[in-house]
């Protein structure tokens, strides 16, 4: 359960510079170990931007422009992004079929695993953090934060914020 001292101190300190930090340690200790557990699976290269690209992605496919686009970034870096999951089998390119000029990336299915086993492990992490605070708790955060979060605030270009 929930270490009562460690709730205390975090209670006692309120810094609005704190927040942004707990919230921040909090995503990277989910994504730390979620991105352990694919290591262990098959999936040793793949990195946090990856899940957002396959997510641009989709399982229908789309063009490079329009993988840019979802994730908020040029063209030419949505295309390095393709490249290095490409070079990962994680995507692969194939005609439109609706238009011979375009190129669509498509998931492989190791791509569909890889998202196959963020889903599982998104799930089993959650599971943790109910186990570890109470699942009223945690259920009362995550409404908390999504009454925070601004519609619309589960974007694709999440990684591109971050590095650009």
């Amino acid at each position: 359960m929930v270490d009562e001292k460690k709730v205390n101190q975090v209670v006692e300190s309120r810094n609005g510079f704190e927040l942004p930090l707990l919230l921040f340690a909090g995503f990277r200790s989910i994504i730390d170990a979620l991105h352990r557990d694919l290591a262990e699976h098959g999936h040793p290269g793949t990195r946090p931007a990856y899940g957002f690209a396959l997510q641009a992605v989709g399982r229908d496919g789309a063009a490079i422009s329009e993988i840019g686009r979802r994730l908020g970034v040029s063209k030419q870096a949505a295309g390095k992004t393709v490249e290095k999951l490409e070079a990962l089998d994680y995507v692969e390119r194939a005609p439109d079929p609706a238009d011979g000029r375009r190129t669509l990336i498509h998931p492989t299915p190791h791509g569909v695993d890889l998202l196959t086993r963020s889903a599982e492990g998104f799930d089993r992490l959650r599971a943790e953090w109910a186990r570890t605070l109470g699942e009223e708790r945690l259920a009362a955060l995550e409404r908390d934060l999504r009454a925070m979060a601004p519609t619309g605030a589960f974007r694709l270009d999440a990684a591109g914020w971050f590095t650009g």
